[in-house]
């Protein structure tokens, strides 16, 4: 899927990374970024009791809202 920075593409991607860190970047077909985002996101959930694990939500929302395929 082809999509431009704020797209709904985007959007959905965003809200999908809120529920699971990375999903958003899985359905935007970065396959690499999403295992690091959803790897990332539960070794901050596991490590700090929570604190870091939203951190990590808030980042990967923030990735999959304004990536671009160029």
């Amino acid at each position: 899927m082809i999509t431009k920075r704020g797209s709904a593409g985007n959007v959905i991607a965003a809200t999908c990374s809120f529920f699971i860190p990375g999903l958003g970047q899985l359905t935007q077909g970065r396959l690499f970024t999403a295992a690091f985002h959803l790897i990332l996101g539960g070794i901050m959930w596991a490590v700090s009791f929570g604190t870091l694990g939203w951190v990590i939500h808030l980042w990967s929302c923030y990735s999959a809202a304004v990536w671009r395929a160029d």
